[in-house]
This record gives structure tokens, C-alpha cells and sequence, in this order.
């Protein structure tokens, strides 16, 4: 199957000349990492190197996305590139994962990886083979310009959750170790959330501010339950409590937080506002 973009002219540029400029001003941004990176030779011995990146409209969010993937980029380019996402739609099942086929961008087409997609499902108890969730969704198309920017030679899985609690978190952090190991794939998981939404800027601090100590923690559980207590609209804490699952099964025991801004501090409107975070876990 041949996923179009959906947000291609919305959130990113939708040719190839103007995609690869605003990439590159991400970077250059006096909030992104202030450089272009260079993509490194594969590093095994350090992978998988996995991390928490922002998905909003590349205005908004990428310089902070530019931090994320400059990590990535110095530590060199895994096989595969497992991204999950949040579900915006409401389309799908507890957890979709597009098996088969590829991914087209402004920056070319991307395949996906139907072995180890095909055997997460197969190990899970609850991740299906489901193309329905992804055909509208943002939040995993916008991360492939960032890696297609530095190279070609990678392949993906795309996988949104439908459904995020302990459970779904857990059972898909299994999957895919298990999967990983048994198919002696290099990989790195890209873990696709925003952080609180529609909050003033004040608020918004504080909030976001208890979920990514919980994060630079490793803490999925307090992660969940500060979520629902302080009722923090962060969209994809499924998807950063898979990757603190994942990276603590595969001995990776710490979270840097490398950026974090608000939409505010892009557009100068602090009454309203989208949190955004960067991190790595290793």
C-alpha cells in the first residue's frame, strides 16, 4: 500500500526545494541546535539510541524536533526506524501498525519494514496490522523529512496507538525488544507526542514541567499518573511510556531532555499554548 501525505502543504512545505530549507532553518533556529549536522557511520555498539520528538507544524515545533534528530543523525542512521505515534483520529485498533508497503513525502518514498512489522504483531497480544489509522494521521509522516533530509537507506515502522495505558504500553515495548532481538535488527525507536495543549504559558511550564521529570526519571508509572491527576493533555505519553519501557529492557537507564519551548515562545501568544520537548534516552 501507498500511504499519500495528508498534511504535505500544511505542516511542512509540500516540495522538495522549500521542505529541504525550512529543515534546514529548524536546525539554523536560534531554538534548534544552532548547526546541520553531519550524518555519522553507524555506531551498533550504542544502539538503540531511541527518543521523544514533537510533531506539531515545523513552524511551530521543529526547531525543537532538530535537537532529537541531531542525536540521531551524529550517532549514524539503524537499520530501521520504529515511530510510534498517538492516534488524532480515532480511526483503527489499540495499536495499528502499517505492515507493508510505503511511505511517500516531498523527499521521495519511504519503505516499511513488513518483517519486523509483521513479527511485532505477531509477539504482541494486542498490535494489529491496521492501515485505516494511519492515512489521516500527522504525527508519524511529519518525522520522516527530518531523516529522509540526511539519508535514503532506512526503513520504517509505522505504529499508532489507539489506546494508551500500562498494557498497551507494555505489551508493544515487548514486541518490539523481542522482535529486535530476534531478528538482529539495528533500530531506533521515535516516540511522537506534544505535551500539554491549550493551557497559558504559565500553566503550560508546570505542567509539562511534571511529565518530563518524569520522563528524565524513567518513570512510566508516575508518567500515567501525573497525566490523569493533573489532567495534562500531552497526546502521545502511550508512545514516550513505550520508549522508557523499551530503553530500560535494553539496559538504556537515562533520559536527557534537550529542548523544550511552547508554541507561545514561537508566535509571542502566551494565552494559549502547545508544549514541545525533545529527549533521548540512553
Amino acid at each position: 500500500m501507498l500511504r499519500q501525505p495528508a498534511v504535505a502543504g500544511s505542516f511542512y512545505p509540500n516540495d522538495a526545494e522549500n521542505l529541504k530549507k525550512i529543515i534546514e532553518s529548524c536546525f539554523l533556529d536560534k531554538s534548534g541546535v544552532g548547526f546541520i549536522p553531519e550524518l555519522n557511520k553507524f555506531n551498533g555498539k550504542d544502539y538503540p539510541i531511541n527518543v521523544m520528538v514533537p510533531h506539531a507544524g515545523y513552524q511551530y515545533s521543529g526547531a525543537i524536533a532538530s535537537h532529537s534528530y541531531c542525536d540521531i543523525v551524529r550517532n549514524g542512521f539503524p537499520e530501521v526506524f520504529i515511530i510510534i505515534s498517538p492516534n488524532h483520529t480515532g480511526l483503527g485498533s489499540e495499536i495499528s501498525v502499517f505492515n507493508e508497503g510505503e511511505w511517500i513525502t516531498p523527499l521521495g518514498d519511504v519503505e516499511v519494514d513488513n518483517e519486523f512489522a509483521n513479527e511485532i504483531i505477531s509477539i504482541s497480544d494486542i498490535a494489529s496490522s491496521d492501515f485505516h489509522a494511519h492515512v489521516h494521521e500527522h504525527s508519524i509522516e511529519v518525522q520522516l523529512p527530518f531523516l529522509q533530509y540526511f539519508s535514503s537507506d532506512f526503513k520504517i515502522v509505522p505504529i499508532t496507538m489507539g489506546t494508551q495505558t500500562f498494557a498497551t504500553s507494555n505489551d508493544l515495548a515487548n514486541a518490539i525488544f523481542e522482535a529486535g532481538n530476534k531478528l538482529s535488527k539495528s533500530y531506533c525507536v521515535i516516540a511522537s507526542t506534544d505535551l500539554s495543549h491549550f493551557n497559558n504559558q504559565e500553566k503550560a511550564n508546570k505542567v509539562d514541567g511534571f511529565v518530563l521529570e518524569d520522563i528524565e526519571e524513567m518513570n512510566e508509572f508516575k508518567l500515567f499518573e501525573e497525566v490523569v491527576q493533573y489532567n495534562i493533555t500531552m497526546c502521545g505519553y502511550g508512545p514516550v511510556m513505550t520508549n522508557i519501557s523499551l530503553s530500560k529492557r535494553c539496559g538504556k537507564n537515562s533520559c536527557e531532555i534537550l529542548a523544550y519551548q511552547t508554541s507561545g515562545d514561537v508566535t509571542g501568544d502566551f494565552s494559549s499554548v502547545v508544549g514541545y520537548a525533545s529527549g533521548v534516552f540512553k
